[in-house]
């Protein structure tokens, strides 16, 4: 019997605990009768100044990823919406994937992470084959989310990492900042510009900025939370995050045929 507020469905999504943006970002997408319930990695807020600083923010997520699918799972979710990049993209196309299936394993779920979602979107939009990413990252993040990339079959002309100086400082990067960013990235002249780490609130920004590039601007959060829609069969248009939420009202086939789509949907 579904949830009174969560009649067409209710989420469950995790995120780091120092991440202020993917809450209020998710909430002014979610279409009526669908409800997202948040439940956080605990990680310390502790400065990042290098890569090895960042590697031990990775290993702080990941020593309590399976307890946060534990606590969410204890409110029944139907489905789980990951609002951390970082590690999906971590080692690669393969190592996603056996981190999506380890997430299925342990909740019974099927998730949205944002490799997938990513990817996805980017196949939405024809033959894209060149882009650029900016990310919050130290060099060791942005290194992974070029293996990522080029391990889908894309080309990374160019990754503008911030150096963010910690994981709740990455919510006080500025509009100006970011669009310096994308000004930047758009003289490479990809075909596409992303944008990943979940805690830069980009959403907004990137559905202006197509209109004045001329040219899709994937932020992580849309994706992700278009994929989580998509993959349920909900083809609800959300005004204001650019085009992703309004012209695309499925997963595109090409991304289904892939491995990576193929076992993303299945049961």
């Amino acid at each position: 019997m579904p949830d009174s507020l969560g009649y067409r469905a209710n989420w469950g999504v995790i995120v780091p605990s120092t991440n202020t943006s993917v809450q209020p970002e998710f909430e002014d997408m979610k279409p009526r009768g669908v409800t997202n319930h948040t439940v956080r990695i605990w990680i310390p807020d502790e400065p990042v100044n290098s890569d090895e600083e960042f590697n031990e923010l990775m290993d702080n997520i990941r020593r309590e990823f399976d307890n946060a699918i534990e606590r969410v799972m204890t409110c029944n979710p139907d489905y789980i919406v990951m609002g951390m990049s970082a590690e999906t993209f971590w080692d690669g196309l393969e190592e996603s994937i056996r981190l999506r299936e380890r997430v299925k394993e342990l909740s019974g779920r099927s998730v949205a992470m944002g490799s997938d979602a990513s990817q996805a979107a980017l196949r939405c939009y024809g033959d894209i084959k060149k882009i650029c990413v900016i990310t919050p990252y130290w060099p060791v993040g942005d290194k992974n989310v070029k293996k990522f990339f080029e391990d889908c079959g894309f080309e990374v002309l160019a990754i503008k990492g911030l150096k963010c100086d910690s994981p709740a400082n990455i919510a006080q990067v500025t509009e100006a900042q970011l669009m310096d960013g994308l000004v930047e990235l758009n003289e490479h002249n990809p075909d596409a510009i992303v944008q990943v780490g979940t805690n830069l609130a980009m959403a907004r920004l990137a559905g202006e900025a197509e209109r004045w590039l001329k040219k899709p601007v994937v932020a992580i959060n849309t994706a992700t939370y278009w994929y989580a829609m998509r993959a349920n069969g909900m083809d609800d248009i959300v005004e204001g995050f650019g085009s992703l939420l309004t012209d695309f009202r499925e997963l595109p086939k090409s991304y289904l045929e892939t491995e990576a789509g193929r076992k993303a949907v299945a049961a």
